[in-house]
């Protein structure tokens, strides 16, 4: 099974280490605010939607900032927009842990976000153009399972450090100081830890033979503006629109799980959650990402052996028949009698991680294949990451939905987080649709 890894040379082992860990580290800044943000709407005495607003800020400017950083990776290279925008990401979420009020925090949020959305654009690119074509589905699946993985740092984090309710500056030398230290806040600083990967990135890792080849082109000819040829170009522009459109679907279903899924785990049976406790629900959301990771590998592998389409679309019709399991797990689980609550979630959640995560390894590879390399950043980075900015949409929408009485369907009850899960099956099967127009891309040569 590991006898392709004869075919990848150290340059293109190092590539890969640089965006797994980029990737890595972005989701777990990220993915802080989901499991503190009922600490953050104390602190601010803000509502549940208007914190589910705030994580949409975020969302919405990392569209803008993967746009700005494709751009900037086609004409600056993968490297250094890579560097440049862990710095920005990690950066402004430490920054956001001193928050005097809410407007400082959400300035924050915005700015970390440009840094988040620029990441993909330029991690994902690096390892696609360095890697040998057979084996790209799998490398590009590799890099995704980081996500897995700073979900599960993520996880980690908050379990030990939101539960403390005194941290005193004051014990540390040279200290004295009345601000107050919130637990989330000292989460949040820790957020800093991806600055030093940059170090690693700009030391061992090189530009793509094939973007220097472009570089040089694009010098050479006084090629015009690739933000504005995306949308000119007849052979980008029709792709644009399906990829943009097909990102759009699949990050809307994904980030109303993914903002729910831990208080879901962790809120009262009453309030519509599972009821399993702040640190039992958040450390079931390990094996959940434990799915995810196994999924992203996977789909590379037998991507490039099935096909990207056939695997891409079987991931998502599979997590919309999973999602209604897990949104009524504690009445399954009720029904069936024989298996407790528990062992049903630790059944149940690996699986949904594993599909629901595992597709977004999908689109680095498509994404690379259908578009040329004089525009791949642009074009890579405007349809990931406008998908990206459509899903800030999801939290408040799905903190809507869980708080809403739909009579005609539930007998006027409040339906509460579980089944507002279930509109995440409703963008799968959205997104399943727009997949059918693509082409099959798997083996093609890079233009």
């Amino acid at each position: 099974m590991l006898a392709w890894t004869n075919d990848i040379n150290s340059k293109q082992w190092k590539t890969f280490v640089a965006a797994f860990f980029g990737w890595t580290l972005d989701a777990m800044d990220l993915l802080l605010y989901v499991f503190a943000f009922k600490f953050i709407a104390q602190t601010f005495d803000i509502s549940g939607t208007q914190a589910a607003l705030l994580f949409s800020i975020t969302l919405a400017s990392s569209a803008l900032g993967g746009i700005v950083f494709g751009i900037i990776s086609d004409y600056v290279g993968r490297v250094k927009a890579l560097t440049y925008s862990i710095l920005i990401y990690s950066l402004f979420t430490m920054l956001s842990a001193f928050a005097p009020d809410i407007w400082f925090f959400v300035v924050c949020r915005f700015l970390l976000g440009l840094g988040m959305g620029g990441e993909w654009a330029s991690g994902e690119i690096l390892v696609a153009e360095s890697w040998p074509k057979k084996h790209r589905g799998k490398v590009v699946g590799m890099v995704q399972s980081g996500w897995g993985f700073g979900f599960i740092f993520a996880a980690i984090l908050a379990t030990f450090v939101l539960p403390i309710t005194d941290f005193n500056l004051n014990m540390l030398p040279f200290v004295n100081t009345d601000f107050p230290v919130e637990s989330w806040r000292v989460l949040f600083f820790l957020g800093v830890i991806p600055a030093f990967l940059v170090f690693y990135i700009r030391r061992v890792c090189e530009e793509p033979e094939i973007w220097k080849k472009s570089s040089e082109e694009r010098t050479k000819t006084s090629q015009e503006f690739t933000f504005l040829e995306i949308f000119k170009s007849d052979q980008i522009r029709p792709m644009l629109f399906k990829a943009t459109l097909l990102t759009s679907f699949c990050m809307i279903s994904y980030w109303g799980l993914s903002y729910f899924v831990p208080n879901y785990l962790a809120s009262p049976v009453s309030e519509g959650g599972a009821g399993l406790g702040i640190v039992k629900g958040f450390g079931f959301t390990i094996p959940l990402n434990i799915g995810a990771i196994l999924g992203c590998i996977s789909f590379g592998l037998i991507s490039d052996r099935i096909g990207r389409k056939i695997t891409f679309g079987s991931y998502l019709i599979i997590v919309a028949l999973l999602v209604p399991i897990f949104g009524n797990i504690v009445q399954i689980q009720q029904f069936l009698g024989f298996i407790s609550l528990d062992a049903l979630v630790l059944t149940v959640a690996p699986l949904l991680g594993f599909f629901a995560t595992g597709f977004y390894s999908g689109f680095g590879a498509i994404f690379a294949e259908i578009f040329p390399t004089r525009a791949r950043g642009t074009a890579q980075g405007f349809s990931y990451n406008v998908g990206r900015g459509a899903s800030a949409i999801a939290p408040p929408l799905f903190a809507f939905i869980a708080v809403t009485s739909f009579s005609f369907l539930f007998n006027g009850e409040i339906i509460g987080n579980g089944r507002a899960l279930i509109t995440a099956s409703i963008f799968a099967l959205l997104a399943f649709a727009v997949l059918l127009t693509l082409p099959e891309t798997k083996g093609k040569d890079l233009d």
